[in-house]
């Protein structure tokens, strides 16, 4: 019988709580612990939090199989190499594509390979889970345009962006989709006492984040009446199959934007601890059957 995998949760945001959710869930997993970085002194410890250890020191929680690293995007740089070189294998939802991805990758395949561990990076949905679609069309046709539309729904790494920015005290990034893979930023600012608005707007519209799409920043008295984390995709590929033109693709999404998150990579936690070799991996190099708990042969013979 093989053995329960012991999963880290690595910060306690949306996606950290959805995590513990998504390994409870799981047939051959536990919650190891939750690792964050500040412990409020004085507040008592959430309900769902009763009794899985809570910590800032990864050291207490004896054997940890994978971390999930659950906290900002651009904190994965920083906090990734930390358990890998500990011989702990991570799963992040980096959401930034392209070379910043690539780069990252890099990064994290030579301390993976060097210290016997496994890092899978951008397990998300996207990048993440349609990454794997987007491949997956390309190969049923090779030629053709592939359009990823966004939403409506809020953006889990942008509004944690435009939350970081000086004079924020809370954001709410909305992706709205404008069609053929054409987004707007509809960004909800709550702004701390004394905060110019246009120092605001000006900061998140040159960040990464935003630089790319139509970004609207608009100033709300509250961005609690606003909250709601669903969102979706509609992915849409036209192309050609051989010399057959006009095949139409498509794939829709409506979800929880972190449930989602939180599941993809406790599923990516199983590929790594069992299936992989040291290195960093994104989701379109890992086997499907590889994310999935149970004899390979029986999952075959369901699923093939």
């Amino acid at each position: 019988m093989s053995k329960t995998l012991r999963l880290a949760i690595v910060g306690y945001g949306n996606i950290g709580r959805a995590a513990i959710e998504a390994v409870q869930a799981a047939p051959d997993m536990t919650v190891a612990g939750v690792v964050r970085r500040h412990l409020p002194a004085s507040e008592p410890l959430p309900p769902e939090l009763a009794g899985i250890t809570v910590t800032d020191r990864a050291e207490t929680l004896g054997r940890i199989d994978v971390a999930l690293l659950c906290g900002p995007t651009r904190s994965i740089p920083e906090t990734a190499p930390l358990y890998l070189r500990r011989g702990i294998h991570t799963v992040d939802s980096f959401d930034i594509h392209g070379q910043k991805l690539w780069d990252l990758r890099q990064q994290l395949d030579a301390i993976g390979r060097e210290h016997g561990s496994v890092a899978v990076i951008s397990a998300g949905w996207d990048p993440g889970s349609d990454s794997v679609l987007r491949a997956l069309l390309l190969a049923m046709a090779p030629r053709g345009l592939t359009y990823t539309n966004f939403g409506p729904g809020m953006s889990m790494g942008h509004s944690v962006c435009a939350k970081g920015k000086p004079g924020v005290r809370d954001a709410l990034s909305m992706t709205i989709p404008a069609g053929q893979g054409v987004h707007r930023r509809m960004v909800y600012v709550e702004l701390e006492p004394g905060a110019e608005f246009a120092q605001v707007e000006a900061a998140i519209k040159a960040d990464d984040y935003f630089r790319n799409d139509d970004t609207r920043v608009i100033p709300v008295p509250s961005i609690e009446p606003l909250k709601d984390v669903g969102h979706g995709v509609h992915m849409e590929r036209k192309g050609v199959s051989g010399a057959t033109h006009n095949q139409l693709l498509e794939f829709r999404m409506r979800i929880n934007n972190p449930a989602l998150t939180a599941q993809i990579m406790v599923s990516c936690a199983r590929a790594a601890a069992l299936r992989l070799k040291p290195g960093a991996y994104t989701m379109p190099e890992i086997p499907p059957l590889d994310l999935l708990p149970g004899n390979r042969e029986d999952l075959i013979r369901t699923l093939v």
